[in-house]
């Protein structure tokens, strides 16, 4: 029991001798007054002090990739004739009539270039196309959405953004669907 009295004694003590800071400095007051009753009871008796309230995490933001743009140079190598347009070295498409952009631009993946399935390059027209469940006979592999437009089985279909295709366009699956449905059967195709 002389220990508590002469613990309060201590802060009564520090209490008197330490000068009050005025609060309209903006500084902290360093004096046992700005200490609640209850953190001095509790240091008194060598409880552990409460422990700080942790945040909740905030979610990281995701913004939005940038909208694909076309350069001048797509625009001048995409004839006004062409329905659709495909530049290998931007990797992205689009779709147009009359000169004009109707869909798009979209990202899409082609064949390596260079390599054994790189995507050619010309003036080409859509021949033929496959539903959603169509299999590639081979490399068995799924072509979504496939519109066949070059020799060899070359198509838009819906496939990886992120893997070289076979020498095909792949596109998202809504997008090859898409352009299932806009591109008529001789629909000029302009890969570049």
């Amino acid at each position: 029991m002389a220990t508590i009295t002469t613990g309060i004694a201590a802060i009564a003590a520090v209490t008197v001798a330490q000068p009050a800071v005025p609060r309209s400095l903006g500084s902290p007051r360093s004096d046992a007054s700005s200490v609640s009753g209850a953190a001095v009871s509790a240091a008194l008796r060598h409880e552990p002090a409460a422990k700080p309230v942790a945040k909740p995490a905030s979610k990281p933001v995701v913004t939005a990739p940038a909208p694909l743009v076309l350069t001048a140079s797509d625009r001048r190598d995409c004839p006004q004739a062409a329905t659709a347009c495909v530049d290998l070295t931007g990797h992205i498409t689009w779709l147009q009539a009359g000169g004009k952009v109707s869909f798009g631009p979209v990202r899409m993946e082609p064949g390596k270039p260079g390599g054994v399935h790189a995507t050619p390059r010309g003036t080409f027209h859509v021949s033929w196309k496959a539903g959603p469940g169509y299999m590639s006979n081979i490399y068995h592999e799924p072509m979504p959405w496939a519109t066949f437009f070059a020799t060899g089985g070359i198509a838009f279909h819906g496939g990886s953004l992120t893997q070289w295709s076979h020498g095909c366009i792949h596109l998202t699956v809504a997008n090859a669907h898409l352009y299932q449905e806009k591109l008529p059967i001789g629909a000029e195709v302009v890969v570049f």
